[in-house]
């Protein structure tokens, strides 16, 4: 087991909090502060306990160092305004001379916020001479970034097996819950739904998961490189010519295990994604392009879906966010959110599908990671929770 939050005696200790803050900001304003929102109960937790916390978080991909687009100020002024009632400050450097200055002076139920991490070239590349500066920041290290636990960066597991104490917040706690512990042995029927733009993308999660379901429903632009795979056409739909041997092999390893594999089986069908008129049609044409899942694609994937006792869900099912291409996505969330099985969302485009819906309040469990969730869902060991594991023995 791993240890969490309220297993460890933090109060007044000076605590390393690894956050994920990674937020959308255009000229100095955050777009969605969801991921900020998500972090405030251990945040206020730890605050509440008279701990004095250092928090760490990356943004976006910086390439050259230091850069003022990828700066967290304004996730630090957020914080401030969330926080009214506790004193947030904020470091103009990583491990530097402000950074450190401003710790040694932090007084008990105070946040001091790091500056990008990713603005020291050591932090992507795991360097243990930096991770052993994390170590300076506090006596326990406590990880809430679960969007970020799929990578072994220096502040998410390096500097984690340099502390005694290594606790997983509530955000992280949560998401191991459903994502790991909920599926070691789920409900069954147990029915994954993916979607998204790339059978590229989610190669080892269909691996994984055509042994473990009881059926797969596969929508977006993805499923046109499995329909071309069983000789349909699809006229200029997404492809990905390269990945057809792989789409038959996942294909016939669900036909060996007897369990349904969906596909879709009308489409919307326009001669570009700027079309603003598609048609529904069951075929599609060589001069057409297939953006969304059909009515009768819908029923066929709902049939399936209400019989399940756990679905899991990741990937839109047509191009969302254009108008005239989100009802096949937002009608499955609704399918989705109406049974009465365990629901669980994989992050990115998933959620926000969820959110164009208005069904949030009736999942059981949106994710707050996309690559970290679909690697836990795949089954794959997670650096940043394996070393929870690993301290918590």
């Amino acid at each position: 087991m791993y240890k969490k939050l309220k297993d460890a005696d933090i109060a007044k200790k000076r605590i390393f909090l690894r956050l994920d803050l990674n937020v959308p900001i255009k000229e100095g304003k955050i777009k969605d502060d969801s991921r900020i929102t998500a972090a405030l109960p251990t945040i206020r937790y730890l605050l509440e306990k008279g701990a004095k916390v250092v928090a760490a978080s990356h943004l976006g991909r910086p390439k050259n160092g230091p850069a003022p687009e990828f700066s967290l100020a304004p996730v630090a002024r957020r914080l401030s305004e969330l926080l009214p009632e506790h004193k947030v400050l904020f470091a103009r450097d990583v491990v530097g001379e402000d950074a450190r200055a401003k710790a040694s002076g932090l007084k008990e139920g105070e946040l001091l916020l790091l500056e990008n991490v990713r603005f020291e070239a050591g932090e992507t590349k795991g360097n243990e001479e930096l991770a052993a500066k994390f170590r300076e920041f506090g006596d326990v290290y406590v990880t809430d970034a679960f969007g970020a636990l799929h990578r072994a960066h220096a502040s998410v597991y390096q500097a984690a097996k340099l502390f005694d104490v290594v606790l997983a917040g509530f955000l992280v706690e949560k998401e191991i819950k459903y994502l790991k512990e909920k599926l070691e042995t789920p409900e069954r029927p147990y029915f994954a739904l993916l979607g998204g733009a790339k059978v590229s993308d989610k190669i080892p999660i269909l691996k994984s998961l055509v042994e473990k379901v009881d059926g797969i429903a596969i929508g977006g632009g993805m499923a046109y490189t499995f329909l071309l795979a069983k000789g349909e056409r699809v006229g200029k739909s997404l492809l990905e010519a390269e990945m057809i041997g792989t789409a038959t092999a996942i294909m016939k390893r669900a036909l060996e295990r007897g369990i349904p594999f969906l596909l879709p089986v009308d489409h919307i069908v326009a001669s570009s994604i700027e079309d603003t008129t598609p048609t529904s049609s069951v075929r599609i044409e060589e001069n057409s392009a297939a953006f969304d899942i059909g009515p009768k694609t819908v029923a066929l994937f709902a049939n399936e879906l209400k019989k399940a006792k756990t679905i899991i869900w990741n990937g839109p099912m047509g191009v969302f966010e254009k108008e005239q291409f989100k009802t096949g996505t937002v009608e499955i969330a609704k399918v989705v959110a109406d049974t009465d099985a365990l629901k669980i969302v994989g992050g990115g485009d998933s959620v926000s599908a969820i959110k164009v819906a208005g069904v949030e309040d009736r999942i059981t469990h949106i994710s707050t990671g996309g690559g970290a969730s679909l690697e836990l869902l795949a089954g794959d060991k997670l650096p940043g929770v394996e070393i929870l594991y690993e301290k918590g023995q």
